[in-house]
């Protein structure tokens, strides 16, 4: 019971945090640069958790040979999705979301939903498989503030394409809704499997899970380095990358 709240606490608070976003994104126009500054931290927490609470975990548990493949099976699956579907997170869409795709919106939009749904549902099994497997709960606490760092910016951005897409406030908002939703259903899913299922597969998920956010780091940096000045996108990316390795500096040290 006590894990089982926990995870519900944590994926609540990350569908919070992403229709806040969505919210403000509704309400008030964000600057690119503001948005940004954002998605940069976003990923430095995606990587930051990645390099220094799953690989650890995970390489203490299987063998160098199962990590990498696990690792690599997520950033495929990212790559692929992105590439033939939709890109699977709305902040790094916002640098490739042009004025032409906004006529044809209505062409995309589901495979946009489906994209993102994909991703929002990985965010909610990383919040409960990290949970189950945590040492020290640094894993646990780093994987949240990764997740709900990231979590605000999406929401931003997804409305945001939405509202330019020509939808309603209202409509905007329950799509998003509808979206980030499936944070939920991640993490009852890995609720209902994660005692289910052995030790060895719980870390092979988590490494899947961790070459997905490789790629959504990677993917989201340079997205916007094309674009804006590099030293506003590596300050912020760094910041994210140093607070999650001092929150799993201290989490060890205590």
């Amino acid at each position: 019971m006590p894990y089982l709240g926990a995870v519900t606490i944590r994926v609540l608070l990350a569908f919070l945090l992403a229709m806040v976003g969505g919210a403000i994104s509704s309400m008030i126009a964000v600057s690119h640069q503001r948005l940004c500054r954002l998605i940069s931290l976003a990923a430095g927490t995606l990587l930051g958790v990645t390099l220094f609470s799953i690989i650890p975990e995970v390489f203490s548990a299987v063998p160098l040979w199962e990590l990498a493949l696990g690792l690599l099976s997520g950033y495929v699956v990212f790559s692929l999705v992105s590439r033939y579907v939709f890109h699977v997170c709305p902040a790094c869409a916002a640098s490739h979301f042009d004025e032409s795709a906004t006529h044809h919106f209505s062409e995309i939009a589901m495979a946009m939903v489906i994209a993102l749904s994909l991703h929002s549902t990985m965010d909610g099994l990383a919040l409960a498989f990290g949970r189950e497997v945590m040492i020290s709960g640094g894993l646990d606490a780093s994987l949240l503030l990764a997740i709900c760092v990231h979590k605000i910016p999406e929401g931003l951005t997804l409305c945001a394409l939405l509202l330019a897409s020509g939808f309603r406030r209202t409509s905007a908002l329950m799509l998003v809704a509808a979206v980030e939703a499936t944070t939920l259903l991640g993490g009852a899913i890995g609720i209902f499997a994660a005692p289910r299922i052995s030790g060895f597969w719980l870390d092979i998920v988590l490494a899947h899970v961790g070459g997905g956010f490789i790629y959504l780091a990677i993917h989201a940096v340079f997205g916007e380095l094309v674009k804006h000045g590099k030293k506003l996108v590596l300050i912020n990316f760094a910041l994210g990358l140093v607070l999650i390795a001092a929150l799993d500096f201290l989490i060890h040290l205590l």
